[in-house]
């Protein structure tokens, strides 16, 4: 996956509450076998009501999503992470999320910040007409007008984030180590390379 560092652009200012996986991406979407495309399928629902901001020329290509409370509950499906990452979200500011979807989303490389609803409210008020910036380094959330907000994130996912590794990318950093070891138990326990005999 991407490595995540700063996330800089404008946010989209949903700011709605329990805001759950069907409404991000609807289960009629699910059948797909690919995960390009499904960020048409993103928040259909809300997109068919006029004046919402996913369909606002002001937030084309936005790379942050501003939300309320409880984000992402509901189902585990992970095709929500992947149809807000087609959609170009990359980092998601909320009060709270499900901690299904927390996974998810960390798994896939998208950052999931959580703000006291204070500091939401105020991005979702700057972000109707300015950028907000991401620095993952520094765990901070910025404005153009000065606003500086703190973030918490696990050490363990920071680095992940910030070195673009998922499961995979981990096994492989891990490479040596894992060569080391095979190297030791094939001296060690040699009967485990034997070929085993076909029972009768």
């Amino acid at each position: 996956m991407e490595p995540v560092s700063t996330i800089e652009g404008r946010a989209i200012p949903l700011g709605a509450k329990n805001v759950d996986t069907d409404v991000i991406i609807p289960a009629h979407w699910l059948k797909t076998i690919t995960r390009e495309g499904l960020g048409q399928g993103a928040f259909e629902t809300l997109r068919a009501q006029p004046g919402n901001p996913f369909d606002d020329p002001d937030f084309a290509g936005a790379p942050i999503l501003i939300a309320g409370d409880n984000f992402g509950c509901g189902s585990s499906r992970e095709h929500a992470a992947w149809a807000l990452l087609d959609l170009g979200i990359r980092a998601v500011i909320a009060p709270s999320f499900s901690d299904i979807f927390a996974g998810n989303a960390f798994k896939n490389g998208i950052l999931a910040v959580e703000l006291p609803q204070d500091q939401v409210d105020r991005l979702l008020e700057v972000a109707r007409t300015d950028p907000v910036t991401l620095d993952l380094e520094n765990q901070t959330v910025t404005t153009p007008f000065q606003d500086r907000f703190a973030f918490e994130i696990d050490a363990f996912r920071k680095h992940c984030l910030l070195e673009g590794l998922d499961e995979v990318g981990l096994t492989l950093e891990r490479g040596d180590a894992i060569a080391t070891y095979e190297k030791r138990q094939a001296h060690e326990m040699p009967w485990l390379a034997e070929p085993r005999e076909n029972a009768a």
